[in-house]
């Protein structure tokens, strides 16, 4: 069979079952039972496709996976979260857009604790959308920077999708977690200058108002109380890997550790909340799991069926310049974006992608801090991005999906201008790998 029929039928099939609504991780074993039947020896091939997935679930490599979701969930079940966005507020005073800009500071700081760009769009939009609507922000200004800022757990670290990359990918995990740390703070940089140029363009986006300005010893008191503690979690999953002092695996055991003890010192670790945490934990990495079972076999058939190299093969004889090739890689992923998750799009992407890039001469972890920021975008890529949903799940009665990509389209630029960035002067990403290495 040639290796175009083979693509077709294996990517094809996968994209269709997906298109009719069959769940993400029945579609690819349906695809995987039918792909091994045909071109791995019939019953041979399953048995085969049985053993291989085991193999594919049982890496030591996702077991951050679980930890980050946890220590998450553990934040913003005990309302940990929530204390510390309450301490940033008290510091903000009565500035114009103040609530814009705490939902870009405080966003970013959950971010480098949660690793969830789900979790932290909810908390985003849950915690502050209602103050903001009764404070009379214009739509935009509300749903724009929760959307934008969700999606930075994504790419600061912890991302459990950077982990879940790595691992795939066979990269360094640990590498590419730091790498997006430095990509992530100019991200929120670029958030808050459009937020500024938003407020400067139309001053009624974000009218001013009289808020009690707490004095010099409550704010201090709400940062050393609510905020610096949370600097313990940020070193253990974060701090310790860059001083070599743990793998990302006993990083994330830290940070969840971490968490607990600050729950319990503070007297909100309750058993419903380590319950809630618990089953969250336990059905988002069950998921996970799954889809991840499912899209590596899918991969191993890809290559098996001769699909993988023959795709390879086409694209090296479009002779594209090596940054075009790029371009066109993260176009992909953004198109992708708009019917599929973004765990779906990495999994069918990179068994093709990576052969690519390594071909080429990129750095992987350069490469896999621009996929991550691509599966970021197109988080909030129309129609089916999927913040977008969680944005409108906790919007006020009445808003529209339209509204909501409107408001996302600033800061969907921003992105875009920091990938641009980031191909330009890759040090940016790849530095703190490097001090790792040395």
């Amino acid at each position: 069979m040639e290796w175009y029929v083979a693509a077709f039928y294996l990517i094809g099939g996968l994209l269709f079952c997906m298109f009719i609504g069959v769940p993400v991780a029945v579609a690819f074993i349906t695809i995987n039972v039918v792909g091994a039947f045909l071109f791995m020896g019939g019953l041979v091939g399953i048995d085969q496709l049985i053993t291989n997935s085991t193999t594919a679930v049982t890496s030591f490599a996702l077991v951050p996976v679980p930890l980050f979701i946890l220590m998450g969930a553990l934040l913003f079940h005990t309302g940990l979260a929530a204390r510390v966005f309450d301490a940033l507020d008290k510091c903000f005073g009565s500035i114009k857009g103040r609530l814009a800009y705490l939902t870009v500071a405080g966003g970013t700081l959950f971010a480098t604790l949660s690793g969830s760009s789900i979790a932290n769009t909810a908390l985003l939009g849950t915690t502050l959308l209602p103050d903001m609507l009764k404070r009379g922000y214009k739509k935009h200004m509300i749903m724009g920077p929760i959307l934008a800022t969700g999606g930075l757990a994504m790419i600061i670290p912890p991302s459990s999708l950077a982990v879940l990359f790595g691992s795939l990918a066979r990269i360094d995990v640990g590498a590419l977690l730091i790498a997006g740390l430095i990509p992530g703070v100019l991200l929120a940089l670029l958030f808050i200058v459009t937020i500024a140029w938003q407020i400067y363009a139309d001053p009624d986006a974000a009218p001013g108002y009289a808020a009690d300005r707490a004095t010099a010893k409550e704010i201090l008191r709400a940062v050393t109380v609510d905020v610096l503690p949370m600097g313990l979690v940020v070193f253990a999953v974060i701090g310790m890997i860059l001083l070599g002092w743990a793998t990302p695996s006993e990083s994330a055991a830290f940070g969840t550790f971490a968490v607990l003890i600050l729950a319990l010192l503070k007297n909100v670790l309750t058993i419903e909340a380590i319950r809630a945490s618990l089953m969250e934990s336990l059905k988002v990495s069950g998921m996970m799991l799954v889809i991840i079972l499912g899209s590596t076999t899918f991969s191993q058939i890809m290559a098996f069926s001769g699909a993988s190299s023959g795709l390879i093969g086409f694209a090296k004889s479009l002779d594209l310049n090596p940054y075009a090739l790029i371009a066109l890689m993260f176009l992909i992923v953004l198109i992708l974006g708009m019917f599929m998750d973004q765990l779906s799009i990495m999994m069918l992407t990179i068994p093709i992608f990576m052969p690519l890039i390594i071909l080429n001469g990129f750095d992987p972890v350069w490469f896999g801090v621009v996929m991550l920021l691509g599966l970021e975008l197109s988080l909030a890529t129309p129609p089916f991005g999927l913040l977008l949903f969680v944005m409108l799940s906790v919007s006020p009665p009445g808003t529209t999906l339209g509204e909501i990509a409107r408001a996302a389209a600033p800061f969907i630029l921003c992105t875009l201008l920091l990938v641009t960035i980031v191909t330009i002067f890759p040090e940016i990403a790849l530095w703190l790998p490097s001090l790792i290495r040395n």
